[in-house]
């Protein structure tokens, strides 16, 4: 890293969506005096009887949940997307709509309550992994499905409605913004080189060696060059693989492994139960061939200075550029140095 910019502000071009980020790590001495948030730190129950997550329990709409044992996928009860819906197009001028079909579904990643990722067992995160695959193909299959969004709202401060350890999969018609977005760089660099760019991306972290958090024999977690949030990691496959259909059984292993120990390494940065939102992002369905997707797993934490102090995306980030204080090797750094093991059983 240029020692220059690792103190004065300066912009990192983000190769997957031709945008740019404002970095500004010198603002990291200023005092704060905003807005703090509460943080819980209570040990949870193993089962809530007030849980509609809960194996048994009832939901809120009304469809009683079978006992588990596993992993638990479903349909939303109150999705965001439905499967049927009038095919109606406005073009008006300068005014365009259209009606968008899909299917949501919810995934329990685990009948016990009180578990989250980093604290699950990993042949039992491997079976979250197993069950993403499966809804992965199963949905992108579909006749009008063009899209399989898998992704994890996790704390109440990422607007999590409920602690019961899950994700959700949204389906749809169309292929949404920011893959469009990925899809265009991807292919741009795939006609010019015949090569996956993440993949090239990959090679020279690699050897750099200063953004890379976490690897394993299949899987590598690093701190992308051009992050917005404060401790955003990717986890990117060592082999360009363009969808999680094609992992095989020990890549699957490893990707748990690596979900685990990033997670175990949120948790340890200020000893609480970290928030974020993750996703995976991956090939477009509906049988058109994407040769230059790399499939990669983002995770994007609010957390800035402490349990209690988040990263607002407000002002300049809302009307200008996103903007980040601490710079992407200042993160690794603190990441990579953190201990293996859960606080909580420390």
């Amino acid at each position: 890293m240029n020692e220059a910019l690792n103190s004065a502000p300066h912009r990192r071009y983000n190769i997957l969506t031709g945008e740019w980020v404002l970095v500004s790590p010198h603002r990291t001495q200023r005092p704060w005096q905003g807005k703090t948030e509460e943080t819980t730190a209570g040990i949870m129950s193993s089962y809530d009887p007030s849980c509609y997550l809960c194996p048994g329990n009832t939901r809120s709409g009304g469809e009683v949940n079978p006992d588990y044992k596993e992993p638990f996928s479903f349909k939303n009860d109150f999705p965001a997307l439905l499967a049927e819906g009038p095919a109606e197009k406005i073009s008006n001028g300068l005014l365009q709509a259209e009606s968008e079909t899909g299917i949501c579904k919810v995934v329990c990643f685990s009948p016990d309550h009180s578990l989250t990722l980093p604290v699950m067992k990993i042949e039992d995160i491997t079976k979250v992994i197993q069950t993403w695959k499966k809804e992965y193909l199963e949905l992108g299959a579909l006749e009008n499905i063009n899209y399989v969004q898998v992704f994890e709202n996790k704390g109440e401060i990422m607007g999590c409605s409920n602690p019961h350890p899950h994700g959700q999969i949204w389906a749809q018609r169309s292929i949404p913004t920011e893959v469009l977005k990925k899809t265009k760089k991807l292919k741009e660099y795939w006609n010019a080189h015949k090569k996956s760019l993440l993949t090239a991306y990959l090679d020279q972290e690699l050897e750099a060696g200063e953004r890379i958090v976490l690897q394993n024999e299949h899987f590598v977690a690093l701190v992308p060059y051009w992050a917005v949030w404060p401790y955003e990691v990717m986890i990117l496959p060592r082999t360009h693989y363009r969808h999680i259909g094609q992992l095989n059984g020990p890549e699957e292993i490893a990707f748990a492994q690596i979900i685990k120990a990033l997670c175990i390494r949120y948790d340890n940065l200020f000893e609480t139960s970290f928030p974020y939102s993750s996703g995976i992002h991956q090939q477009p369905t509906g049988g058109e061939d994407f040769p230059e997707w790399h499939f990669h797993m983002s995770f994007y934490p609010p957390l800035l200075r402490s349990a209690s102090i988040k990263k607002f995306m407000v002002g300049y980030e809302l009307f200008a550029s996103p903007q980040r204080d601490i710079t992407a090797e200042q993160a690794a750094q603190s990441l990579r140095e953190l201990p293996d093991v859960h606080f909580s059983v420390r």
